[in-house]
């Protein structure tokens, strides 16, 4: 299916990959700059629209990640640790034909996008994270609760309800209860619901609300970001409170053990490439990267 925002062309494609079905969307021309794009927790491809637009020289592939948007949910005895991505990235890698490509992540895409680019480096020719980059590191003690943790979160997961929104305008206006701007809940809501005879249902997995099975500790975090030989660019946003332990300290290891790194603020909200003016703001510092 091929449509268009304003003069831009954006054309939905699908994957197999394992034997999950996958959804994305392609943003510009066919030859321009190989660009693959992962959206943040809870949300999906439409997440770079607006970023996409600014960005008219990049052949841009958005994908709804597993559990996410149009996309499969994985099976039931599976779960989402932010690594079990990568084995259907690199399918979709390769059904496109792209040898290599920028990786561009949001957030939870972000760690993703980082990690790909960490244990596939020859496929990865830049790497550019948007309010993001690694998970926050914890101690090793935590191996035994936070395994718990999982198990007891998995079990409420799989025993609650569906849930349900009387509209779209119900669903905005949940999402934007929790301070999220209703121009970024509005442009997720297509993809994230499906009507039924009961309501707007939400397509996402419950169990991507459930606690991880493990958590990467210092070390682990640290050798991730040392085995990245690309460029760097890591996009940051102005932190609100709930976000802002974690995203400092994954700035101040970055710097750390980062080689090739360039870190710029662009102050807005997490979701700020989502939205006029700051995507154009990050627009430009992307180019200006890729340019270099």
């Amino acid at each position: 299916m091929t449509f268009a925002i304003g003069d831009f062309p954006v054309h939905e494609t699908r994957w197999t990959v394992e034997g999950l079905n996958l959804v994305g969307q392609c943003f510009g021309p066919p030859d321009g700059v190989r660009v693959l794009a992962l959206h943040g927790w809870l949300d999906n491809s439409d997440s770079f629209r607006v970023l996409a637009q600014c960005l008219p020289s990049a052949r841009l592939v958005a994908v709804d990640l597993t559990g996410h948007g149009l996309s499969d949910h994985r099976s039931a005895d599976a779960g989402y640790q932010i690594w079990d991505d990568l084995p259907q990235l690199v399918g979709i890698l390769d059904q496109l034909g792209w040898e290599k490509c920028v990786a561009l992540g949001h957030s939870r895409g972000a760690m993703i996008a980082s990690l790909l680019a960490s244990v596939v480096p020859e496929r990865v020719s830049a790497l550019i994270t948007l309010d993001g980059m690694l998970p926050y590191p914890v101690e090793d003690s935590s191996m035994v609760s936070q395994l718990r943790s999982y198990l007891d979160e998995r079990k409420r997961q799989a025993q609650r309800a569906r849930r349900l929104f009387a509209s779209h305008a119900d669903f905005v206006e949940r999402r934007a209860r929790s301070g999220e701007p209703r121009v970024v809940a509005e442009q997720l809501a297509q993809r994230n619901l499906r009507q039924t005879p009961d309501g707007f249902e939400w397509r996402g997995d419950p169990r991507l609300s459930g606690a991880s099975a493990m958590k990467f500790n210092k070390g682990q975090c640290e050798a991730m970001l040392k085995a990245l030989p690309m460029p760097v660019l890591n996009i940051w946003a102005t932190h609100n409170e709930r976000l802002k332990k974690l995203m400092e300290a994954a700035r101040a290891s970055a710097a750390e053990h980062v080689g090739n790194l360039t870190s710029v603020d662009v102050p807005g909200h997490h979701h700020w490439h989502m939205e006029e003016p700051t995507a154009r703001e990050i627009a430009r510092e992307i180019a200006g990267f890729l340019r270099g």
